[in-house]
């Protein structure tokens, strides 16, 4: 099979002008038995539409680009099940899902990205993740060739993690299967939903949602982005109502017992940082949690912004930030203090 280079600026929505040294899509199932031999002994990115990629460096081996598409569903008595592929959109999914009369999805709407890179980061939005739906993962193992199957439970799904962050990272994801149950309560415990009551729709959810994320967050094809850089920080209880005390608008919100997340956003926009720039890279005047592409970044401008980031806010509160965004160097996977240390 042959295999060329090319840009990875159309498959990355930052917008930054890494290459990869070979690209293919992927569009038939059938593909993957000669990409796999064909292949071997190449360093493998799977990629979606690129929506939480940073590229630190020009790739050296083989970009899979998945569009892989097809949605079958399973009618239960008491859920709809959903076979989608992984290349399908996963804001599409949740606009077809709803207007199949099958809701659920609804708080996760405008997450942009594929169906198959949700469960690499446990997508989640509005209270809502994507593991309380997931009922199974296919997936194609890179290093053996077979196809493998994942219970919810197997995913090992966290907060923006999931095993195939970690030790499955070389698993390529051909579908996610969907668990929707007919008993639908909606989701109304963050910001905005809150004002619709009890009585809301699905379809008033997800248009709630979506105006709150269009009013905050730029457009990718307006202004190069990853969406949300920085994961919400988890820290002792403790710890959060100290900083509570001495900031009473910080919002907290509660996790699992003896812990409590912040608001990322929050922290950033109080240390004085929206509209700070380093090069081409900006953080975002509306959303402090967006790092953007003001025209011409590199993946260098990115980096050296958030290592500002991250150090002015654990100076002003002692909460360090951890990136959401997965950073690739020429080989793989890499993350921001590696990627900082090979900064020129």
């Amino acid at each position: 099979m042959q295999f060329t280079s090319a840009s990875l600026a159309p498959y990355n929505t930052f917008g930054l002008t890494q290459t990869a040294e070979q690209l293919v899509l992927l569009t038939e199932r059938e593909q993957l038995p000669h990409l796999w031999q064909a292949a071997q002994g190449m360093p493998l990115l799977v990629m979606g539409e690129g929506s939480n990629v940073l590229f630190t460096a020009p790739f050296t081996g083989l970009v899979l680009v998945n569009r892989l598409k097809g949605i079958t569903v399973t009618e239960a008595e008491d859920a709809w099940v959903l076979k989608v592929e992984g290349g399908e959109n996963w804001h599409q999914l949740v606009c077809w899902s709803l207007a199949q009369g099958m809701p659920g999805l609804e708080n996760l709407a405008l997450i942009p990205g594929t169906v198959g890179a949700s469960p690499i980061q446990n997508i989640g939005a509005y209270g809502v993740e994507l593991a309380q739906f997931c009922q199974q993962v296919e997936s194609f193992d890179w290093h053996s060739g077979e196809t493998h199957v994942w219970s919810a439970a197997d995913c090992a799904f966290g907060y923006r993690d999931s095993v195939f962050k970690r030790g499955a990272r070389h698993h390529l994801i051909l579908s996610v299967t969907l668990r929707l149950p007919k008993v639908w309560q909606p989701v109304l415990g963050y910001g905005p939903l809150a004002e619709l009551g009890e009585q809301a729709t699905a379809l008033q959810v997800c248009d709630r949602v979506c105006a709150t994320r269009q009013a905050k967050l730029p457009d990718p094809a307006v202004l190069g982005n990853a969406g949300s850089f920085f994961k919400n920080p988890t820290v002792v209880t403790a710890q959060a109502e100290a900083l509570k005390l001495a900031w009473p608008t910080l919002p907290v919100f509660a996790t699992t017992p003896g812990r409590s997340k912040l608001a990322a956003g929050w922290l950033i926009d109080k240390a004085g940082l929206k509209g700070a720039r380093v090069g081409g890279a900006g953080v975002h005047t509306e959303q402090a949690l967006v790092l953007v592409n003001h025209g011409g970044a590199t993946s260098d401008d990115v980096l050296r912004l958030a290592a500002l980031v991250r150090e002015r806010v654990e100076q002003l509160f002692g909460v360090r930030l951890e990136p959401e965004v997965r950073m690739m160097n020429g080989e793989g996977e890499t993350h921001l203090d590696e990627a900082l240390a090979c900064l020129s």
